[in-house]
Formats: structure tokens, sequence, C-alpha cells
């Protein structure tokens, strides 16, 4: 699961880093990568949602269960 924590987390910086460049200079740098519409500029988008949320829950599990508090 490493790898996968890995993955996401590189993902949510692209993520943050691309929400920075819209808010600060109206520019959306994975519209400029894969086009505006295109089917690969949405599917970035999902997977850095998938990631956010992986990474909001990932450190609640362990051994199978749900714990809010790492004990």
């Amino acid at each position: 699961m490493k790898i996968v924590n890995i993955i996401a987390w590189i993902l949510l910086i692209i993520g943050g880093l691309n929400w920075f460049l819209v808010g600060a200079f109206s520019w959306n740098l994975v519209g400029a990568i894969f086009g505006a519409v295109d089917i690969m500029g949405r599917i970035i988008y999902i997977l850095v949602g998938l990631s956010a949320i992986w990474l909001l829950i990932a450190p609640m599990a362990e051994n199978g269960r749900i714990s809010l508090w790492n004990r």
C-alpha cells in the first residue's frame, strides 16, 4: 500500500498546484496539457479526487478495521 500512498500524494500535489494556478493566474495546467474538453483531463481530475479520498481514509484503516484514533 505504500506505493499507492506515494502515487496518491503525487496526484494530490499536482491537483493542488493546478488549483493554485487557476486561482492566482486563471490558468489551468491540466487543461493546457490535455485540452479543455479532452477525456484525459477528466480522468486526471477523477484520479486527483480519488487520491484525496484515499489519503483521508487510508490513515484510519488498520488491520481491516476503521480506527479514528490509531490505537
